[in-house]
Order: C-alpha cells, then sequence, then structure tokens
C-alpha cells in the first residue's frame, strides 16, 4: 500500500486541494507523521500555495479540525432531518458518528480524527481548545433532545448526556482500534436502553 495519498484531481481551489490532502494525509498518518512536502504533493500544488493560503502548518491543522468539525455537523444534520422526535434525536448523535466511521477511509477507520489530532498536540494548543469546543457541542445537543422527553428535568437530561457522552467516546475508541463500526451499533442501542429507562422527575 502507497504512504502517500494519490496526486489530487486539479479541479477546486489550491486552499480547497490543500484541505483535503491535509484530511486524509492527517487522518491516516497522524498531524506529526505528515509534513508540508506530502500535503503539497497529494495536493497537486507548489509550496507556495499552502503558504499563500495558510499561515504554517499549524494554521492548516486547525483548519483541517474546523473542517472535521463542519462535516461532523453536517452529517448530524441530515440524520437530524429524518428524526420525529426526542429518542430519534438523541440517536442522531450516535448515527452520525456511526456514518463517520462507515466513510470510505482510504487506509482504514482509525477512529474519531479530531481525537487523534489533539492527542498529538501540545496543552493549551488553539487545536486542542477546538476539540474540546466540539465535543462539548456533542454533549449539549445530547442534553438538548434529552431534555424534551417527557418529565424529564434539565439536570436529569445533562447527567444522562454526561453519560452517554462517556460511552460515546468509549466506543469511538474502541471502534478506531478494531477499524469498523461495530461498537458504534452497539453503544447506539446501550444508549437508547438507558434513555428508556432513565428516571422521570416532575413534569415541566
Amino acid at each position: 500500500m502507497a504512504t502517500e495519498p494519490q496526486v489530487r484531481s486539479g479541479r477546486g481551489s489550491a486552499r480547497a486541494r490543500l484541505l483535503a490532502a491535509a484530511a486524509e494525509c492527517f487522518y491516516d498518518h497522524g498531524v506529526n507523521g505528515t509534513g508540508i512536502d506530502t500535503i503539497t504533493a497529494a495536493a497537486g500544488v507548489a509550496k507556495m500555495s499552502l503558504y499563500n493560503n495558510f499561515a504554517g502548518k499549524d494554521d492548516l491543522v486547525l483548519a483541517y479540525l474546523e473542517a472535521r468539525h463542519e462535516e461532523w455537523l453536517g452529517l448530524h444534520r441530515r440524520r437530524l432531518g429524518t428524526a420525529t422526535d426526542a429518542r430519534q434525536r438523541v440517536a442522531a448523535v450516535f448515527d452520525a458518528y456511526v456514518d463517520h466511521a462507515e466513510l470510505a477511509h482510504r487506509h482504514g477507520f482509525r477512529g474519531c480524527g479530531l481525537l487523534n489530532a489533539a492527542a498529538e498536540l501540545p496543552a493549551g494548543a488553539p487545536g486542542r481548545q477546538l476539540v474540546r469546543r466540539h465535543k462539548e457541542e456533542v454533549e449539549a445537543l445530547l442534553a438538548a433532545s434529552l431534555a424534551e422527553l417527557d418529565g424529564v428535568t434539565a439536570e436529569q437530561a445533562a447527567d444522562l448526556a454526561e453519560q452517554l457522552s462517556f460511552l460515546l467516546e468509549g466506543a469511538m475508541a474502541r471502534a478506531g482500534l478494531e477499524g469498523d463500526s461495530r461498537r458504534l451499533h452497539r453503544v447506539r442501542e446501550l444508549a437508547l436502553q438507558l434513555v428508556d429507562a432513565a428516571p422521570r422527575g416532575h413534569a415541566r
């Protein structure tokens, strides 16, 4: 198997091609394992094009993480569009992770691209803060949907959302190690079991 991605089509702006190449390279080989030369070769652009569009590799990494965040939100929005009640909206979060795992990954599924990158970045790096905000947003989405369930208080919704987010991250880590989506399908089932068994407080 090739150690570098194939050179991309000449279509699209240089920035878009660089981001697409970075997305593949960073996910497949890691942020620290991917150099600028690899990315520009994969994008089919001159090295100067990278510096015309990004301040440097750190800026490119941040743009990559922002794109990953938006990609997941897009997967979630598509799932949310078919949800008809609060329970299905909770499931939509898990389904978006399943969809991510089942996308075509050239060198195989390796888990959450955001967390993989964050693990390589130093404490306090803007990229790590971005990943943290992403995970907080996922938990907030869960809490918002759980709060719509009959009889579930805001406090109960927040507590259960935290539990579900922990389950989701654990399943994502295992799925990444195993290279497929089975753990994510299973955690979806477990999550909905917890939702159905959740204690109900006084109706709002």
